[in-house]
């Protein structure tokens, strides 16, 4: 069992506060309509005393008691509407909040970029984006409120008991801390049980969405079956979890009830010992009559209503804190302090790029990349060779601005990147991965992701180079035609060639290619490869390939192999006699075209 830590506890309850500042007007208006319903209660209990009292004590005629059958009436009707409007409000304050909290989540996960959201499980992210976002709601709708509520409603009935009975209203008092203490007491366990709840429910969404989006390669691999009895296993834990959560919310409920029907009670009997004659106190030496005692005895259970209220939403506040956490982890990532951009870059003008002695590592155990340390020049078309892992796409990221070097620095005229405005940096780079990324929506808008202010003629010339229109023309809605995420719906190489159409659209002067035709098959390569030939013609590219016709057409090649440039120069000259590049060029010819 994990050891729950009662200061991250106080933490997470901090910020969950923190967090009710854009809803506070919605937070105050509901409190103020769940108070305007207590008042109700006590002109209700009024009414129905009065009523008591006039037919059965002092026998007046019926047309006397109309008047208090229609106040008690209105108050009844009154007490619904003001009851459904809390709910309103709540919920609207609820919904605000989350809204708020999902855009931070958001804005968080798009700033700290790729290289963050690379190294994290999908679900997890997921998971604390939707599920335990939704987590917060009734904390905000139904406990906050009430935290305001349990302190006005029994303070206004006491104020309307103790002029009638010091003594009823002294039990009220005394009663009433049993409740909350007893409370928390319960509710102690109730937090670090939802903290562990909401952990085996990111841990079941990551688990799941990884084994759906590998499901392909489970059945392939006849491990379809296994993973189907991980997701059991990992669903039982969940579920073993939920029913542990219901369990302490099911025996708060009972010690409330338990605590209230024994605090009422001793009213009842006080009353009754009272009204026999057996106590002759707590009523400033004016006996009560039958409404006085009526009015005190309906009002009882209303006391305690808010605090029973309170400790019904208990459950909510223990959910929330251990929802916090799980946010709180993805808000507690750090961004890099980077200094305010000062540099600019003229429109047009031609873009040298140089890596100056840069060192990167993921962890301090392996660097990825040393002394890595070449130019780029304007117009010049750059090859990264080298085996998985030996740091070509950390390359690129760097250059992207997705990940900060930890010595050394990139220039990019002279300046340096870190200098450059994010955004302003990136509308000079093109970007074309191994995996073509669409979003759902049309093609059409997939392609305008590249310049979304172009007009229809520049999209259909840019859909047109990518080859994009070849096979729009067969589909029944051209380029309206919709496409599910991922591009589902298109095949690999159309999704490609979608991606070519958005680069041929932005017009970047900088073009940077990782494995571009991977995974293609030889029609849709090509038709890629001649794409990509007109795409990248007076632009600067930089490129990590293995293939060889790729590599041949490079001005230059760099070869890395552990993190180090060991070779660089052109196709020709890296061919020489007992050269790194050779035998590599070798190995491939011996087992395809692939360096």
């Amino acid at each position: 069992m994990p050891v729950i830590n009662k200061s991250s506890d106080k933490q997470s309850l901090r910020w969950l506060f923190r967090q009710a500042r854009p809803a506070r007007n919605w937070v105050y208006l509901s409190v103020g309509l769940g108070f305007a319903g207590g008042l109700l209660l006590v002109v209700q209990a009024g009414f129905m005393a009065g009523i008591l009292q006039g037919v059965f004590m002092d026998n007046l005629p019926r047309g006397m008691m109309l008047p208090f059958f229609a106040g008690l009436t209105v108050a009844v009707v009154l007490r619904a509407a003001l009851a459904w409007g809390r709910e309103v409000t709540g919920f609207m304050a609820g919904a605000k909040i989350r809204e708020e909290i999902r855009m931070t989540l958001m804005e968080r996960i798009v700033a700290l970029g790729p290289a963050y959201t690379g190294r994290q499980k999908t679900g997890e992210l997921s998971s604390a984006v939707l599920e335990q976002v939704e987590g917060l709601h009734d904390f905000f709708a139904l406990y906050l409120p009430q935290l305001a509520l349990v302190v006005l409603i029994p303070l206004t009935i006491v104020a309307f008991v103790f002029p009638l009975s010091w003594a009823a209203g002294g039990l009220l008092l005394l009663a009433a801390p049993l409740i909350p203490v007893f409370t928390i007491l319960v509710g102690m366990g109730a937090e670090s049980i939802s903290q562990r709840n909401f952990q085996a429910l990111a841990r079941l969404s990551a688990h799941f969405l990884d084994v759906l989006q590998g499901l392909t390669t489970l059945k392939l691999f006849g491990r379809s079956r296994a993973e189907a009895d991980n997701v059991a296993r990992v669903a039982a834990d969940y579920r073993r979890q939920t029913m542990r959560v219901l369990r302490v919310a099911f025996l708060s409920s009972a010690v409330l009830e338990f605590f209230t029907s024994m605090a009422i009670a001793l009213v009842a009997v006080y009353l009754g010992l009272r009204f026999l004659g057996f106590l002759n106190f707590g009523d400033y030496g004016h006996p009560l009559n039958l409404a006085g005692g009526f009015f005190i005895l309906l009002l009882a259970p209303d006391f305690f209503l808010p605090l029973r209220e309170l400790g019904t939403h208990y459950h909510a506040r223990a959910e929330a804190v251990g929802a916090a956490k799980e946010i709180i982890k993805v808000l507690s990532v750090p961004r890099e302090d980077r200094p305010a951009p000062k540099a600019q870059l003229t429109v047009g003008e031609s873009i040298d790029i140089g890596y100056d002695n840069i060192f990167f590592a993921y962890d301090s155990d392996r660097p990825v990349l040393e002394n890595i340390r070449f130019e780029l020049k304007a117009g010049e078309h750059v090859a990264l060779v080298g085996a998985s892992g030996a740091g070509k796409s950390t390359i690129l990221n760097l250059l992207m601005g997705f990940i900060r070097p930890q010595r050394g620095e990139i220039l990019v005229n002279g300046m340096s990147l870190a200098a450059l405005a994010p955004d302003t940096w990136r509308r000079q780079l093109a970007w074309i991965g191994q995996s073509p990324v669409l979003f759902h929506g049309t093609i059409r808008d997939n392609i305008l992701l590249g310049r979304p202010d172009a007009g229809e003629s520049d999209l259909v010339a840019a859909a047109r180079a990518a080859q994009v229109i070849e096979f729009c023309r067969l589909l029944p809605a051209g380029l309206d035609t919709p496409v599910g995420e991922q591009g589902i719906g298109l095949s690999r190489g159309q999704a490609q060639r979608v991606a070519l159409a958005r680069a041929f659209l932005k017009d970047a002067p900088v073009v940077l290619l990782d494995e571009p035709t991977a995974g293609l098959d030889g029609e849709n390569e090509q038709l890629v490869l001649a794409a990509l030939e007109r795409l990248t013609q007076n632009r600067t590219v930089l490129m990590a390939t293995h293939r060889l016709e790729n590599i041949a057409r490079a001005d230059r090649i760099l070869v890395l192999t552990d993190g180090q440039i060991a070779e660089q120069g052109a196709y020709t000259d890296l061919m020489e006699p007992g050269s790194l590049f050779l035998r590599l060029a070798n190995q491939a010819s011996a087992g395809g075209d692939h360096v």
